[in-house]
């Protein structure tokens, strides 16, 4: 099934149930009104959503209403938890060679990962705010999940049993804050501003033969000012896993329900699939030039992230977004 989160004036929006073309959407107020009182309740909550899906899909939902992706909020306004990975080491590889220096052995084997901002998320075509040019704006296309609870000390594949939605994420980075914050040695707090989800999250059975070893198996589409600049393949070249990943969290702890967990930038080593951040482009420039050439985001920039399926259709609604000042 396919949810969302209306705006409605209050911090945490309306829960809707989206069809599954993303035509029409019914709100779930008689089931739950929020999106964490169904992941608080999942096992009572999501048969009763997914009847309302089924009726929304064959057209026989009584109040059914046109789907507005502007009206959407993120599918978790604010979440208990968003952890964001580095799952992709190609990204990290790209990263290291531009300055010359070496993937340390444990990058191989043991997920990077940065636990940021869950208060306040922006929704999908909401604009992305940001104090200054001069900060370095660049987005980062990923694939997300949200969970229910997943106990310390889960295996990977316990984990997995653990997701309850996919969604897609613009990771905003603010890149010229980054190198000071790193070098204090405590990791990134002010140049990771708040991040957007797409406009609906979907369980696992939406994405089919698709969803394979804890992966998701098509092209995630990024298209700056206009312009695509990525087709990249989420699926193959994800080192670890999203079980992997939330095992990783629950090394030391629980991850309770609503928990929001990040792939990092989607990356392949074929350039020719073009890039889900700027700064990697910036990398491969600077590989190849000994310099990069490609600047970051100004305001006005829009920035679409979008995923389809081996059909053609959108699965999660675009993110759509543009850069603007204060």
């Amino acid at each position: 099934m396919k949810l969302a989160t209306y705006k409605d004036g209050s911090r945490d929006g309306q829960l809707v149930v989206v069809s599954r073309d993303l035509g029409t959407a019914h709100y779930a107020t008689g089931i739950a009104s929020r999106l964490q009182q169904a992941l608080d309740d999942w096992n009572f909550m999501s048969p009763q959503l997914q009847d309302l899906y089924d009726q929304l899909n064959a057209g026989r939902a009584r109040h059914a209403f046109p789907f507005d992706p502007q009206q959407c909020m993120a599918p978790l306004p604010r979440a208990y938890q968003w952890a964001d990975g580095s799952a992709y080491i190609n990204h990290v590889e790209l990263v290291r060679k531009a300055r010359n220096a070496e993937v340390p052995a444990s990058f191989y084997t043991d997920p990077l990962m940065y636990q940021g901002g869950s208060d306040d998320f922006i929704g999908p075509c909401d604009d992305v705010v940001v104090p200054s040019e001069a900060m370095g704006i660049d987005f980062e296309a990923e694939i997300a999940v949200v969970t229910g609870d997943v106990k310390m000390g889960a295996s990977p594949e316990q984990a997995l049993d653990g997701i309850r939605l996919v969604m897609l994420a613009n990771d905003v980075s603010l890149r010229h804050l980054i190198p000071a914050e790193l070098a204090k040695g405590f990791g990134f707090f002010q140049s990771k501003p708040a991040t957007a989800f797409s406009p609906v999250a979907i369980t696992l059975d939406e994405l089919g033969d698709a969803w394979q070893g804890g992966r998701v198996h098509l092209a995630l589409q990024s298209t700056w000012n206009g312009r695509k600049v990525g087709m990249c393949d989420a699926g193959p070249e994800m080192t670890f896993h999203f079980g992997q990943l939330i095992a990783h969290i629950a090394k030391t702890r629980n991850v309770r329900a609503g928990s929001i967990v990040g792939s990092g930038t989607v990356s392949n080593k074929d350039w020719a699939k073009g890039y889900s951040c700027i700064a990697e482009k910036r990398c491969i420039e600077t590989i190849q030039d000994g310099k990069p050439s490609t600047e970051f985001m100004k305001y006005g920039d829009t920035i679409r992230i979008e995923m389809k399926n081996k059909a053609g259709q959108s699965l999660f609604g675009a993110i759509d977004q543009t850069i603007a000042a204060p």
